[in-house]
């Protein structure tokens, strides 16, 4: 079994609902068990085209899928949640990122681990924080919690209140 952190993120639609059925989809995943699940959090779009604001989460799962099958599950749900990848950094009903998974390095064309902008990001990092401020970055050997401190990120990241 392996750790996996992942970020989700919604800013189209009924961004709370979005939310909550892709965790129920998380939990529902086959040889997997979710271990966290962050607050819920307000968040600046970052990059990209003038969009509305996103609510972002984070998640810590133990899972026997692969990285990449893991990839397709999250690919699944996002489709299900009604995800067009039509504008790079674009609005999206719903993004699902696997961040780290175990401590495997690796760069292959439809996947990137760990994340390669996951420690640029407020927007990942907070929520991660909050879950697994321990957890190690493969790469830099910083903790979760270290790497927030470092980030040059300045976004706005709040707790969400329904």
């Amino acid at each position: 079994m392996a750790l996996a952190a992942l970020s989700l993120g919604s800013n189209l639609g009924d961004r709370l609902a979005t939310l909550e059925r892709a965790r129920e989809r998380l939990e529902s995943l086959p040889n997997t068990k979710m271990l966290a699940f962050s607050s819920l959090y307000e968040t600046e779009p970052v990059g990209g085209p003038e969009q509305e604001n996103f609510l972002n989460a984070a998640a810590l799962l133990e899972t026997s899928l692969s990285p990449e099958e893991l990839l397709e599950k999250f690919h699944e749900i996002e489709n299900d949640a009604g995800r067009e990848r039509l504008v790079h950094w674009g609005p999206r009903t719903l993004d699902l990122d696997l961040l780290v998974y175990g401590d495997v390095q690796m760069d292959r064309e439809t996947l990137t681990l760990p994340h390669p902008r996951m420690t640029e990001r407020r927007f990942v990092l907070v929520p991660l924080a909050e879950i697994a401020p321990d957890l190690v970055h493969p790469s830099s050997g910083l903790t979760a919690r270290e790497l927030l401190d470092k980030c040059r990120d300045r976004s706005d990241v709040t707790v969400f209140s329904k």
